[in-house]
């Protein structure tokens, strides 16, 4: 291997070839980032701390209808699509549920209150229902 030009790296009193860090500065890296774990705890603790139990409900919601999505479209991949009007009511029920619960959390999270003034938690969730009936009055038809 042969170095034509030590380049300084990032001002710093570290030289490298061809802008590639040393070893010392890639080992000074790694121990600033964060592990999974680390990060994955800090996520669940803020979010038990912070999010109000409304929100959490709708997100226990949302959880539910993603995991049945997926276990339809995995049994789906696996067992044949031979009712294929059945499979994609089901799965078309799965993701616009989905959609219209994030509507509702997002309408309904008071971090968002500046962007939705003139729409009350109530009214949101009234809009929820009525969109859920319209969709799943469309499903019904399409499933045959």
């Amino acid at each position: 291997l042969i170095v034509i030009s030590k380049i300084p790296f990032s001002g710093c009193a570290e030289t490298c070839s061809f802008g590639q860090p040393t070893m010392s500065s890639k080992t000074q890296t790694q121990a600033q980032a964060p592990s999974l774990s680390s990060v994955v705890s800090r996520f669940y603790d803020e979010y038990q701390s912070r999010t109000p139990q409304r929100l959490k409900l709708v997100d226990a919601y949302l959880a539910f209808v993603m995991l049945t999505g997926i276990v339809q479209f995995a049994y789906c991949c696996l067992v044949g699509t031979f009712p294929f009007n059945s499979f994609l009511s089901g799965f078309i029920s799965c993701v616009g549920s989905f959609v219209l619960g994030v509507c509702l959390r997002v309408q309904t999270n008071s971090a968002n209150r500046d962007q939705f003034k003139g729409i009350s938690p109530e009214r949101a969730f009234g809009d929820f229902i009525f969109a859920n009936l319209v969709l799943h009055l469309v499903v019904m038809n399409f499933l045959g």
